[in-house]
């Protein structure tokens, strides 16, 4: 073992001895996707890249490339194969928008190409066990993306190639993927709304963008009941969000008993993002990934990977990604919260659940 392989193996507290060696994926070409004044702009993943630097954090982790050229047959199993097409011929010497939310820039095909092949690295490194976790730092990200278009600032879905890679490619035949991004993963819920090899469970905002995710969408056919959605009310924060964890997923999770878990992993529940009124905090997420990690612990031989999705506070995101390493590396301890919580009271009542949580069955 190499010294920085040695260095990167940090105990998780759990209640019982076990190392975890962190792996992350990240790439230049990711920066280069942007259009002046977008949200989802290159300083987002340049704070989280920053921050992992001043903290000493990469040093700890394991570099895991990206695939350059992702499978093919993964691609089209995902996205229309003409559509596909279209996106690498893409390349405006300036920015255009394709529509109200989306643009391309001369090197977005790129960028979204190598954010799929991030995840798909990351799952296989994953579950050949060269690294216990990972997380795909990547943009543009990937969850609204449709089969054949883009959508919310989504080009590919970059966490629902990286579930088909390990169906296809690593034989796994049980998924789960966590959505916590505050808006619905419309598309992911589509990719795989009607087969029971993946378990989708999303909370997010109710009727913020994209408009789906309503508790009734419970997938189709041998899918039914594999999709999750847990929609909260603006307001909601860290209580609710926590019981809808305790209440729904990790029941949902230990009756599925996933062979990977894949987060979609988008931090603008935060209360100072400016693209929902959810109130959570850094605190908060804190809670959630131990959980989650605690979860892919007692279920999946710790296999888990996170995907960067949504977060546009720039220091939010800093700091939750930040955070969310130390606690991999067994120092929770580490983990800061300097924003605080929201300066005015917000509805975060746990009661909202009960209704939902009678609809879903839980």
């Amino acid at each position: 073992m190499s010294t920085a392989d040695a260095q990167t193996r940090c105990r998780l507290r759990r209640g019982r001895s076990e190392t975890m060696l962190v792996g992350y994926c990240f790439d230049p070409i990711f920066l280069k996707h942007e259009a002046p004044g977008h949200p989802e702009r290159p300083e987002r993943l340049r704070a989280v890249m920053a921050g992992l630097a001043e903290e000493g954090l990469l040093g700890l982790l394991r570099p895991i490339p990206p695939a350059l050229e992702p499978d093919r047959d993964i691609l089209i199993a995902v996205h229309d194969e003409q559509y596909l097409q279209w996106l690498a011929r893409l390349e405006p010497e300036s920015p255009c928008f394709l529509d109200a939310d989306n643009y391309i820039c001369r090197h977005s095909g790129a960028a979204a190409y190598t954010a799929v092949g991030a995840a798909i690295a990351c799952v296989e490194a994953v579950v050949l066990g060269e690294v216990t976790c990972a997380l795909a730092l990547v943009r543009p990200p990937g969850h609204h993306a449709l089969r054949r278009r883009p959508y919310g600032f989504c080009l590919l879905n970059n966490v629902a190639c990286g579930a088909e890679y390990a169906l296809r490619r690593l034989s796994l035949s049980r998924i789960g993927i966590v959505d916590i991004d505050a808006h619905h993963g419309n598309g992911t819920q589509a990719q795989f709304y009607s087969t029971d090899a993946v378990l989708y469970i999303s909370t997010h905002q109710a009727k913020l963008f994209p408009g789906t995710g309503a508790v009734m969408e419970r997938g189709e056919g041998i899918g039914t009941g594999y999709t999750v959605n847990i929609p909260v009310p603006a307001g909601s924060g860290d209580a609710v969000l926590q019981a809808a964890f305790a209440r729904v997923t990790v029941p949902a999770l230990e009756h599925y008993r996933p062979e990977l878990i894949l987060v979609s992993a988008g931090y603008d529940a935060h209360w100072r993002d400016p693209l929902s009124a959810l109130t959570a905090t850094l605190r908060g997420f804190d809670s959630l990934h131990e959980t989650l990690v605690e979860l892919a612990g007692s279920l999946c031989e710790g296999r888990l990977v996170f995907v960067l999705e949504g977060g546009y506070d720039t220091d939010v995101l800093r700091h939750a990604i930040c955070n969310l390493v130390w606690l991999l590396l067994g120092q929770r301890e580490r983990c800061a919260d300097p924003v605080g919580s929201a300066p005015r009271r917000e509805a975060d009542d746990p009661s909202c659940l009960d209704l939902i949580c009678r609809e879903l069955g839980f």
